[in-house]
């Protein structure tokens, strides 16, 4: 019988695999964690709230208005 040999990329598949996850993970993670440290350090500002235009009345003046039956 022949005997199994595996090249050395084969052999290094699951080495290389995992250091890739790892690299992946980490930019994630610094990332991740970069964004919580600028959002929690950031200046606090005041928050202006948008006032919003006065309701004007329609052109013609009328309402609508539902009318229910009453027995």
């Amino acid at each position: 019988m022949r005997s199994r040999t595996s090249t050395t990329m084969g052999a290094l598949h699951p080495i290389l695999f995992f250091a890739g996850v790892y690299i992946v993970v980490l930019l994630f993670s610094i990332f991740i964690c970069s964004t919580i440290f600028y959002s929690c350090s950031a200046n606090k500002t005041d928050i202006v709230k948008k006032q919003e235009p006065k309701a004007t009345p329609t052109a013609t003046g009328y309402t609508t208005a539902s009318i229910t039956l009453v027995k």
